[in-house]
């Protein structure tokens, strides 16, 4: 009863989500938006892969670093101006954020290889592992080097 009330109410599972990052605060917030941004350049980064892997027959730790260098971008511009909204100099950031990017590009493809050829994993189901692991390291990473610790600005 209570579902159906909120419905009409226009209360959505996204208004919901909306709501929560609006009353979140500090390092939660942030990591919520990371996550956010993090989707949007997995589209990229899943989209490149599949297309090389499918299409163009490259082998799938390729076509992922691939993948993971033209989501690279889309992360870099979006985390920069929307998640940790810095108003540090692009060039020294953008370096950090590079270095950051190479080892989350290593540790990617490191967990897809062993995935695949140790684990006998399809590629997929590896990337969305390699994914979420990668993701945790890199948050911490840029939030506390790349971007400089403390919440994101109101």
């Amino acid at each position: 009863m209570g579902a159906w009330r909120e419905r009409l109410n226009g209360v959505t599972p996204s208004n919901r989500l909306r709501t929560a990052l609006l009353k979140a605060d500090g390092p939660f917030r942030q990591f919520l938006l990371f996550v956010m941004v993090g989707a949007a350049a997995a589209v990229v980064h899943y989209g490149t892969l599949i297309a090389l892997a499918e299409g163009m027959t490259v082998p799938p730790v390729a076509a992922s670093a691939a993948g993971f260098l033209a989501g690279g971008v889309v992360s870099y511009v979006l985390n920069y101006s929307h998640v940790f909204r810095s108003e540090r100099s692009h060039a020294p950031t953008a370096a950090k954020f590079v270095a950051v990017a190479a080892v989350g590009l290593t540790l990617n493809s490191a967990i897809l290889w062993a995935l695949i050829h140790g684990a006998s994993l399809h590629y997929l189901p590896a990337q969305i592992i390699a994914t979420g692991l990668v993701m945790v390291w890199s948050f911490a990473a840029n939030r506390y080097w790349t971007f400089g610790a403390g919440p994101a600005a109101p």
